[in-house]
């Protein structure tokens, strides 16, 4: 595992199932992002033995050339390997509250299945997949509704 110039990680990997349909946007400078919505799941057993399930949502985003390559491939349901890395972002809602969201941003992803029987591997840094080699534009502060709606629980 490579360390940053200042002996820190910061990478996250996940393998879970699409919640939704991708949602593939443009910026104002015309670069693709892909908001992805990724279930990962864990189970235990409770004091009584009986196991109990727990299903974790995940914010991924994607950019560029991988950003429309993924868009065309997954749906809802898909299995999906990524790699990234965690960032944080804030904006001011409509009221002028600070809001914040965690999210992966993605380096690489695969389908883990498809309908022709081949998932496919798209990575910013692997010469025989699609390329992204600029880095992501920050974030652009318009946030959905709906989204600010799932954030006004988070303990910060």
């Amino acid at each position: 595992m490579a360390f940053d110039s200042k002996g820190t990680v910061n990478k996250v990997i996940l393998i879970g199932r699409l919640g939704q349909d991708p949602e593939l946007k443009y910026t104002a400078s015309g670069a693709a992002v892909l908001n992805l919505s990724i279930a990962t799941n864990t189970s235990y057993k409770d004091r009584d033995g009986n196991y109990v399930d727990n299903t974790e949502w995940n914010r991924v985003v994607v950019w560029r050339k991988i950003a429309e390559a993924i868009a065309n491939m997954a749906k809802k349901g898909s299995r999906v390997y990524v790699e990234g890395r965690l960032q944080t972002r804030s904006w001011d809602d409509q009221n002028g509250n600070k809001r914040y969201t965690t999210e992966v941003q993605a380096d690489q992803i695969q389908m883990l299945e498809s309908s022709g029987g081949s998932g496919g591997n798209y990575s910013s840094n692997n010469s025989n997949s699609v390329q992204d080699s600029q880095q992501a534009p920050p974030p652009e502060p318009d946030v959905p509704e709906a989204q600010e709606k799932m954030e006004d629980d988070l303990p910060f």
